[in-house]
């Protein structure tokens, strides 16, 4: 029997928008769901070249009622479906597209459906041909079967669709992607899809997913948030659906940020959508819509939820990443490597992070030179007392809401109570560094000595001289030592710096420490140089009074690196240290032929370098001095040395070797 689609044309079809392949099979399991199945099974036959000999689309749904034809098959873009199920999310073929969409790629469909009438179950036929897409045929009779009801449609004579564009992972991603929703919301249903008969996992293109369950003015509500691992729409929704999962109203959820890639939905089943009519058009007595106080209520929960989840996702999946991508780019400043400039990076850093968490937008779409100015102008910021003034240049930036702005200023507030923390930390940890090294010096005299003590915390303290330098050496000898500051000033990282013929005495004597950082401090007697500075200091034991034969010591330092010519640019300084216990005569008289100069401790001055020698008090009061203010604010005690005596150790080498562990 054939009959007529009415107002239908072949060349209507064609322009339909319908998309060939993977597309098209989708509206044939989405007409099968829509009709009520729990599972649809594809299946498919390809030859020994890849071509498709057989296709169908299997499912368990209630099957076409052939007394309904003439408002299903017999409407093209007028699905009774959609009559029936008006606003459903769930309803995929409407329009009535679904059936011809086999054209894209054969020339022949044929259904082959039960359906229930009368407590009969009734098998018949529908076919509809490329050539003739504007028509249909029905078999002419309808058997009475025992087989459960549903629809299979074989699509014969196929010609744009091969076996290899099915047999791969993208037919199964693009699946997940199209029904992964709808199956994980029908799980407990036990919904699922076949492709010759290997359950399609859905689970690939989700990456995050949780179910909760609240209660607003005494009304149930199921929650399910699912982050998608990619896109899968142009918009991303709050669904709202009732009891039957039909949904009744969709809300944009307002987080559709395309620079972090959030591709996720949230959906809400609760019996209270049941009678739910998102307008107050046509509204009985009993039905809700959006004015209700329980939905507004909720819709409140919801964007605070997905707000958390946005927030989680970034700080976990983001923006460690971003902060990765700006130190490969030197768009995070360089800081020395010490703790002090490290406090201050990895405070930098998190205010950068918890900006990028809270909003986006704000690093969307710079050019690197911007973003280096944006980070840049943070740092002078945390760095100042200015810290406050962020949220004012954040707010000229990108427009921020009343919460936005709150949640702006409490990150502020929780980064900078983070970095105090860590500066007291710091400082504490220093103030016991600076007790311990002076119980070594004065009461464990006798035991403590330069290499195995002294210069092993010294090595991990080297901030006593100062927080711009940059550890280059520490007691390795003078070739190895000048190797590795060329290195350092240089970069120069993949080849060996060549030193010029040292003879084997120069070769194996041992600084200390060297210890240097690139200035960017500017030469008063050039308008374009920077200087750059560097500090050799040597370490005496307890025991060694610094007299000429120390100071001579140091001197062959000066006069070696003086005459390498690697190492005698105007534009570097060097500065050449001795620490002893205490100084005798020939070194107080040097002081006093340096008094001119009005620098504390030179003994030695030429050209760019100078020679100092300093006591360990003298560098334990600069210490003192330079955190004076902070240190007594916070009242650290020195109490090491009596916590010592309390417990009776006796000071001898062991208890040297113990306190050197305990901050090297």
């Amino acid at each position: 029997m054939k009959k007529h689609t009415s107002k239908i044309t072949a060349k209507s079809i064609e322009q339909s928008g319908l998309s060939e392949g993977y597309k098209a099979i989708a509206e044939y399991i989405w007409n099968g769901f829509d009709e009520g199945a729990s599972s649809i099974h594809v299946a498919y036959v390809g030859n020994e070249v890849g071509h498709l000999t057989e296709l169908s689309i299997k499912d368990n749904g209630k099957g076409i009622d052939f007394s309904d034809l003439d408002n299903t098959f017999g409407k093209f873009q007028d699905s009774q479906k959609t009559k029936t199920f008006a606003k459903t999310g769930f309803v995929k073929g409407k329009k009535g597209k679904g059936r011809f969409s086999f054209t894209t790629f054969a020339q022949t469909a044929v259904w082959d459906t039960v359906f229930v009438k009368e407590d009969n179950h009734l098998r018949y036929q529908i076919e509809i041909k490329k050539s003739n897409s504007q028509d249909y045929a029905t078999s002419e009779d309808r058997k009475i079967v025992k087989e459960p009801t549903g629809t299979t449609v074989h699509i014969k004579d196929i010609f744009n669709l091969y076996g290899d564009q099915l047999e791969n992972e993208a037919f199964y991603a693009f699946l997940a992607g199209e029904f992964g929703w709808f199956l994980l919301l029908n799980k407990d249903r036990d919904f699922y899809i076949t492709i010759n008969g290997k359950r399609l996992d859905y689970s690939i293109v989700i990456d995050d997913r949780e179910t909760t369950n609240i209660t607003i003015l005494e009304n149930d509500f199921k929650i399910s948030f699912v982050r998608w691992s990619k896109k899968i729409g142009d918009k991303y929704y709050f669904y709202f659906l009732d009891d039957e999962r039909i949904e009744k109203h969709r809300l944009h959820t307002s987080f559709n940020n395309g620079a972090i890639d959030f591709h996720h939905s949230v959906y809400i089943e609760s019996t209270y959508f049941d009678d739910f009519k998102p307008t107050k058009k046509d509204l009985s007595a009993i039905d809700k819509n959006q004015q209700d106080g329980a939905f507004k209520a909720l819709e409140g929960h919801l964007k605070n939820y997905v707000a958390e989840k946005e927030k989680d996702f970034i700080r976990e999946n983001r923006a460690e990443a971003l902060i990765v991508e700006y130190r490969k780019k030197n768009i995070i400043p360089k800081f020395k490597n010490n703790a002090y400039d490290q406090a201050r990076k990895q405070d930098l850093e998190n205010v950068v992070k918890e900006l990028y968490c809270t909003e986006p937008k704000i690093f969307k779409s710079l050019k690197p030179t911007q973003s280096k100015t944006l980070v840049g102008f943070l740092n002078l910021l945390l760095d100042s007392e200015e810290r406050d003034k962020i949220l004012m240049i954040i707010d000229g930036i990108v427009k921020l809401s009343d919460e936005e702005r709150d949640e702006l200023a409490r990150l502020l507030n929780e980064t900078k109570f983070s970095h105090i923390l860590n500066l007291v930390r710091l400082l504490e940890n220093r103030h016991k560094a600076v007790e311990v090294l002076k119980i070594m010096v004065y009461d464990l005299n006798k035991f403590t000595n330069e290499r195995d003590h002294i210069q092993k915390v010294i090595e991990n303290n080297y901030w006593l001289f100062g927080e711009k330098y940059h550890l280059v050496s520490a007691d390795q000898n003078f070739e190895a030592t000048l190797s590795n500051y060329l290195k350092f000033i240089e970069e120069n990282n993949d080849k060996k710096p060549k030193i010029s013929d040292l003879n084997q005495a120069e070769k194996l004597r041992r600084p200390d420490l060297l210890i240097c950082r690139k200035s960017d401090r500017a030469d008063e007697r050039s308008e374009d140089g920077l200087i750059e500075e560097n500090i050799v200091v040597e370490l005496k034991r307890p025991s060694v009074v610094i007299g000429k034969e120390q100071y001579r010591q140091i001197e062959d330092y000066m006069n070696f690196i003086m005459s390498e010519n690697q190492f005698n640019s105007q534009l570097r300084e060097w500065k050449f240290i001795i620490v002893g216990t205490t100084v005798d005569d020939y070194i107080d008289g040097l002081y006093k032929s340096q008094e001119v100069k009005a620098k504390r401790f030179l003994v030695h001055a030429i050209d760019r370098c100078e020679i100092y020698a300093m006591t360990w008090d003298d560098l334990f009061k600069q210490y003192r001095n330079r955190h004076k203010n902070l240190v007594n604010q916070l009242e650290f005690k020195d109490s090491i040395k009596e916590e010592l005596k309390a417990k009776d150790i006796n000071f001898d080498k062991e208890l040297s070797s113990k306190l050197t562990k305990k901050i090297a």
